[in-house]
C-alpha cells in the first residue's frame, strides 16, 4: 500500500492506495505550528483506528509514500512522518519530477503542487483538452491541451472563503452555513449570500469553460474535484465530471512515475566448509 499525503491550507488528507485504487481517505487539521512528532502521533492514532476496521485487525503497512503540499511550513514535518511509516524517502511533488506534462507557463516552479497533481491525473484519465477545477480554500482551474501541455489556468476565492470574507468585512452580513441553494433568487440575506457563493462559482466554471473553448478552438472536458464540489457541481450548466478522488489518482500516478524501485538484498554467501588443515 502507498501512503499519499495531500497538505492543504485547511486539512491534511491521508490516502491509502493499492494498485492505483484509493482504499481509504482520512483527514487531519492543518496546523502550521505542529511538529513532526505531533503529526506522527495523530497519524498513528488514525492508522490504529483504520486497523480496527480491517479484518486483519492491524494498522495499514506502507511500502512507499508520495506527498504534495501548498503549506511549506509543515512540508518537512510531514515528509519526516512519511519516512517514519515507510522507511523510505517520499516522492515530493514539484515541477521537476516526471508528471507526463510539459509546463508552458512563465514560472513552473511557482505553480501550486496540488495543481500539478490534478492536471497530471486529468491528462492521464480524461479526454484532452481538459480543464480541472479544484474547489477548496481557493477555486483553482488548470488547462491541459491535446499534447499534454500545461497551459496555465485561473485562481479565484473558494466558496467558503468568499462567504467568510463577506461576514468578516461587512458588518451587517451574517455567517452562513454552506449548503445547496434552493434557488438563485434568495428570499433573505442568508439565501442571497449562499446563492452568490454557490451559484456564482457554478457560473464561474461555466463561463471559464466557454472562454477556454473559444481560445483553444475546440470543446474541452471539465473535471471538478475538491471538498466543496458536491454543492457546486449540480448547479453547473456545462457538462462536467465530478471526481472526488482526482487528487489521489494523481498522487498514485506520480508515485508510479517517480519512485525508485526497492533494492533487494543480495543473498548472503556461505563460507565453504574446510575438512582439513589449510595448506600454506
Amino acid at each position: 500500500m502507498i501512503l499519499a499525503i495531500d497538505i492543504g491550507n485547511t486539512t491534511v488528507a491521508l490516502g491509502g492506495i493499492v494498485d492505483g485504487r484509493v482504499c481509504f481517505v482520512e483527514h487531519m487539521d492543518t496546523v502550521r505550528t505542529r511538529t513532526a512528532e505531533e503529526y506522527r502521533t495523530e497519524m498513528e492514532r488514525i492508522f490504529a483506528w483504520r486497523g480496527k476496521k480491517h479484518p486483519s485487525g492491524r494498522p495499514p503497512r506502507f511500502e512507499g509514500a508520495v506527498l504534495t503540499s501548498v503549506v511549506p511550513q509543515i512540508t518537512d514535518a510531514l515528509a519526516e512522518c512519511a519516512r517514519y511509516f515507510t522507511h523510505r524517502a517520499p516522492v515530493i511533488v514539484s515541477p521537476a519530477i516526471k508528471s507526463g506534462l510539459t509546463m508552458q507557463v512563465d514560472a513552473p516552479d511557482k505553480v501550486g503542487k496540488d495543481r500539478i497533481v490534478d492536471a497530471a491525473a486529468a491528462a492521464e484519465y480524461y479526454p484532452l483538452p481538459v480543464i480541472t477545477v479544484d474547489l477548496g480554500t481557493a477555486t483553482t482551474f488548470n488547462v491541459v491541451d491535446e499534447q499534454k501541455n500545461f497551459l496555465g489556468g485561473v485562481i479565484a476565492p473558494g466558496v467558503s472563503t468568499g462567504l467568510r470574507a463577506l461576514n468578516e468585512r461587512c458588518a451587517q452580513l451574517p455567517r452562513v452555513r454552506l449548503g445547496s441553494p434552493k434557488s438563485v433568487i434568495g428570499k433573505n440575506t442568508e439565501e442571497c449570500m449562499l446563492a452568490g457563493a454557490v451559484m456564482g462559482t457554478a457560473a464561474l466554471i461555466d463561463g471559464v469553460a466557454v472562454r477556454v473553448e473559444a481560445e483553444l478552438g475546440r470543446p474541452v472536458t471539465v473535471v471538478i474535484t475538491g471538498g466543496l464540489a458536491k454543492y457546486v457541481a449540480p448547479q453547473c450548466r456545462h457538462p462536467i465530471h465530478n471526481d472526488p478522488q482526482l487528487m489521489f489518482k494523481g498522487l498514485a500516478l506520480l508515485y508510479k512515475l517517480n519512485a525508485e524501485p526497492q533494492k533487494s538484498r543480495p543473498p548472503r554467501r556461505r563460507r565453504p566448509r574446510q575438512n582439513g588443515p589449510v595448506k600454506p
